[in-house]
């Protein structure tokens, strides 16, 4: 892997020039300035340690005022009579997110090194959930783990959220407030341990930030400001943001370029921005974000990442974001390891090696609604290859299952899920594994959460409907708001045992080759389309031209193929393409 330089001098993480509209921060002289968007208060007051300061409205709707305070400091804001957090918390007093928030000084933390960053075509990603990466869930004990996956040859972790949500056990999804780091993980501090334990490895951390809603249980923004939402528009959670509203955008805009700054990231893979209604703004706010993130002086690159359901790669065209997550990858090869046709796998399971063929030569199956048609003889919609994060599974594939059953136990054939693993390390795609795929993990990951008993009841009766449909023989599955489940979530249980050294050793390799040999290739840059036929009923070979070679790629998935590579030596060869179901073989060929 290559080596990354870094300064030994001590020094902050750039924080972002543009002030902070929310919230509170240190004003210097021993004064803190607090700021809070409530429109339709009749009043607002800070109440700092017990003590009440009045606040000044100004003509946008935002409550500000200074006092006398010091970091660790508990304080909430008092709007018409009412006690609430700040919406813009670094950080709770206590585990209640309903409770008093805590001062916390984003400068005050010692950066041991500078980090120059890596750029994004030496991306593999890391999908983990802090909470069951180890035992002890939190921020220090993942740590831990760091050196091993750097000597994988991981350079990328995407850390699904970490926002303050109520109880102890949750995806992250339903964070509340959505810069406090969630208590069970650790304090702020220990959060910004974890990602300079990961530079210092090489690894850069790209923080899941959901900006689509706020959970449905221990939320404030409601009873503070609820202009703060749309009922004109509506997400799957209810009446969506009002990203329209100035205030909202700057809400946004504070939180995201707050993370990146405060906490020295990588970058922010945005959830679900499919479900970011912003119908009324001339300028959508995703693109102010965009702008916002390149317009400041970060001192090393900064890697958005979206989700977006709808196949349209519009805002990485347009200089928004870097990627965004190219399922389509892994629907088209689910069908072909595991023999699922239901639900959403429907369109694919069809047909799924002519979908993976266009795929692999396209990023998507098929383009969305919007989205520019792919034109014959020119790159997919002008983008490079690492526009799209591949996967063979994640935390949606694998929880959204009544079982949380892994790929490699659906499959029930460890070679096919070698040949896929192999194929998706060796794409020109950035590839991403999902916690404990390295090492074959075979232990569950359910949907778990801790919450009151109506809401769990609410869930588990959405989850019953929606297995209804994909699952009809599922039966029962576990509580999600059972302890067990929990538990039952953690990976790693047999890390070191010979299944698991094997595994280790293939990641290993896959990775090695990738970074020694196409890597070079994808910095050089595409120079025209990929071709991609198919070869028999299960064969797959494929071409990608660079500046500085080109990557061929034969496969076999679950059945013969016509005609053979030209023979020669090989990067990677897995099984036998003239005889075996699964098989792969691999070459990167000089300019």
């Amino acid at each position: 892997m290559p080596e990354i330089s870094r300064s030994d001098a001590r020094s902050p993480a750039p924080l972002a020039r543009r002030p902070r509209r929310w919230g509170a921060d240190p004003a210097g002289g021993g004064c803190w300035r607090f700021a809070l968007w409530a429109p339709g208060a009749e009043s607002v007051a800070l109440d700092l340690g017990g003590l009440r300061h009045g606040l000044e409205r100004d003509e946008d709707g935002f409550w500000w005022g200074e006092a006398a305070a010091q970091a660790g400091d508990p304080y909430a804001f008092v709007v018409d009579g009412r006690r609430l957090p700040d919406p813009m918390a670094r950080a709770q007093a206590g585990p209640d997110p309903m409770g008093p928030s805590r001062l916390v000084d984003p400068a005050a933390y010692a950066w041991r090194r500078s980090w120059p960053g890596r750029p994004w075509e030496d991306a593999v990603l890391y999908e983990l959930h802090i909470g069951t990466f180890t035992p002890e869930g939190t921020f220090a004990a993942a740590r831990r783990r760091l050196p091993r996956l750097a000597d994988l040859g991981i350079t990328a972790l995407e850390l699904m959220p970490v926002a303050h949500f109520p109880g102890r056990r949750g995806w992250g999804y339903d964070g509340t407030l959505l810069f406090a780091p969630h208590p069970a993980y650790g304090r702020p501090d220990d959060l910004r341990a974890f990602v300079e334990a990961a530079q210092e490895q090489g690894i850069m951390v790209i923080l899941d930030v959901v900006l689509n809603h706020f959970g449905p249980e221990g939320s404030a923004m409601q009873h503070i400001a609820p202009a703060f939402f749309d009922p004109e528009e509506h997400s799957p959670w209810g009446a969506a943001i009002a990203f329209g509203e100035p205030a909202v955008r700057a809400f946004a805009l504070d939180l995201c370029l707050g993370l990146i700054g405060e906490y020295r990231l990588d970058g922010l893979r945005l959830d679900a921005v499919h479900e970011i209604r912003d119908p009324r703004s001339q300028t959508p706010v995703l693109a102010e974000l965009g702008r916002a993130v390149a317009a400041e002086d970060w001192g090393r690159p900064i890697h958005l990442i979206y989700e977006d359901a709808r196949n349209n790669p519009v805002e990485i065209r347009d200089g928004q974001a870097r990627a965004q997550w190219a399922d389509d990858f892994h629907h088209a090869l689910h069908p072909i390891l595991t023999g699922e046709n239901r639900g959403w796998l429907a369109p694919f399971a069809e047909n799924p090696h002519e979908k993976l063929r266009r795929v692999l030569g396209e990023g998507f199956a098929e383009p969305g609604k919007g989205a520019p048609e792919p034109q014959e003889g020119l790159p997919p919609y002008g983008l490079p290859w690492t526009a799209f994060v591949c996967h063979n599974q994640n935390h949606d594939q694998v929880g959204n299952r009544p079982d949380g059953a892994r790929l490699i136990t659906l499959a029930g054939d460890d070679r096919a899920v070698e040949v896929v693993h192999a194929l998706l390390l060796c794409s020109p795609f950035v590839p991403m594994l999902w916690m404990g795929e390295e090492v074959g993990e075979r232990g569950p990951f359910h949907y778990f959460c801790d919450v009151s008993e109506a809401l769990a009841e609410a869930i588990r009766k959405g989850r019953r409907e929606a297995f209804g449909a994909m699952f009809p023989e599922a039966g029962d599955f576990p509580d999600p708001n059972d302890p067990a489940t929990f538990e039952a979530s953690r990976p790693f249980g047999a890390e070191d045992g010979e299944e698991a050294r094997h595994w280790r050793a293939l990641t290993q390799r896959l990775l090695a080759l990738r970074h020694r040999r196409i890597v070079p290739l994808l910095k050089s840059g595409r120079t025209g389309p990929a071709r991609v036929e198919r070869q028999g009923p299960g064969g797959i070979d494929a071409l990608w031209p660079f500046r500085k070679g080109r990557l061929r790629l034969w496969v076999n998935l679950g059945g013969g193929r016509e005609t053979l590579p030209p023979e020669g030596p090989k990067d990677l060869v897995l099984g036998d393409l003239a005889h075996d179901r699964f098989a792969i073989a691999v070459s990167v060929e000089a300019a």
